[in-house]
């Protein structure tokens, strides 16, 4: 099955367990369409570049996935009516890296930055 990586932003204003809360309900739906969820993180509240929906801020969320494309086709569709959920960002992937995201790594550990002078 294709593999693909998921990024969606939710509102500002949910706690951190509803929007920890999602990952487990749009996981379900994968597992429904004959998908799985590899792995999924949360990235935190994050000040966002503009305003989307009044908001200045939200909540990141990330989501490896193995699944046929009409799982991720119906996923993404629910996510786009989902009240809480902003924005959706998924590609498509030849094969997901081990460990934690960028966004999750220590500022040291980043060894693809150039060096400060």
């Amino acid at each position: 099955m294709p593999l693909y990586e998921h990024v969606f932003i939710a509102r500002q204003d949910l706690s951190n367990t509803q929007a920890e809360g999602l990952i487990e309900h749009f996981g379900a739906i994968l597992s429904d369409n004959a998908g799985t969820l590899v792995d999924s993180e949360y990235w935190g509240v994050k000040t966002m570049a503009y305003k989307i929906n009044k908001n200045r801020k939200g909540h990141y969320l990330f989501l490896r996935t193995d699944a046929p494309a009409q799982a991720v086709q119906e996923m993404e569709r629910l996510m786009r009516l989902h009240d809480d959920v902003m924005r959706v960002m998924t590609i498509k992937v030849d094969a997901h890296d081990e460990g934690p995201s960028v966004q999750m790594q220590k500022k040291e550990e980043r060894d693809t930055r150039r060096e400060r002078r």
